[in-house]
C-alpha cells in the first residue's frame, strides 16, 4: 500500500528541514544520507501510523532522532569530526556560510565541543524553532529536561566561545524501574 499524494508531498517539503537536523547528528555526508533516507522510508512504510492531528515534522524528526539513536548504539561509538578535518571541511563549504569565516569556524568548533544531547535541544529549539513541548516529544523526554539540556547547551556554547576548555560530557541519567 502507497502513501497518499498529500503526505508525500508534505513529506517532500519536510526535508530540508529533517536533513538539516540530520547533519547535527552525523558529522558526514554520507551518513546524514543514510539517516535522511532511512527516516523516510520508515516514514513511508509507516505512514498509516501518522496521527494528522501532529506536526509531520515533528514526526519525521522523531523517527530520524530514534534511528540515529539506534544506530548509536548498534555501533557503540561516535566519533566527531578532528578539528584538522573539521577545519578543512568548514574552508570546502565557506562560500556558503557567514561573511566571517573566523566566526563560522570558531561557531561550528564550539558546536562541536558540545555534548550530543545539548546539540540536539539547541538545534531543535533554536534552529528548527520547535516549541519545548515538540522538542520534548522528538527526543522522547519530559518538557523540563528539555530546558534544562537547553540552559546548559547555552552555557556550554558561550563558555566554548570565550574560550574556556570544554566540561565534562554529562553522564545519562538511567532509568531505575
Amino acid at each position: 500500500m502507497h502513501a497518499p499524494e498529500p503526505f508525500r508531498r508534505q513529506l517532500l517539503d519536510a526535508l530540508p528541514r529533517l536533513r538539516r537536523y540530520a547533519r547535527t547528528l552525523v558529522h558526514d555526508s554520507a551518513g546524514v544520507d543514510d539517516l535522511v533516507q532511512g527516516t523516510i522510508e520508515r516514514a513511508l512504510s509507516h505512514w498509516h501510523q501518522f496521527d494528522q492531528r501532529r506536526d509531520l515534522l515533528v514526526w519525521l524528526l522523531s523517527i530520524a532522532h530514534n534511528a540515529h539513536h539506534d544506530a548509536l548504539r548498534r555501533d557503540r561509538r561516535w566519533q566527531g569530526l578532528p578539528p584538522d578535518e573539521l577545519a578543512q571541511l568548514q574552508d570546502a563549504q565557506a562560500h556558503h556560510g557567514p561573511r566571517d569565516p573566523g566566526l563560522r569556524i570558531d561557531l561550528l568548533a564550539a558546536f562541536a565541543q558540545l555534548a550530543p544531547l545539548h546539540r540536539e535541544v539547541l538545534l531543535l529549539v533554536g534552529v528548527e524553532q520547535l516549541s519545548y513541548a515538540e522538542c520534548a516529544e522528538v527526543l522522547q523526554v519530559p518538557a523540563g529536561t528539555v530546558m534544562s539540556r537547553l540552559s546548559r547547551a547555552r552555557a556550554a556554547l558561550r563558555q566554548a566561545l570565550d574560550g574556556a576548555p570544554p566540561a565534562r560530557p554529562p553522564v545519562p541519567l538511567k532509568r531505575v524501574v
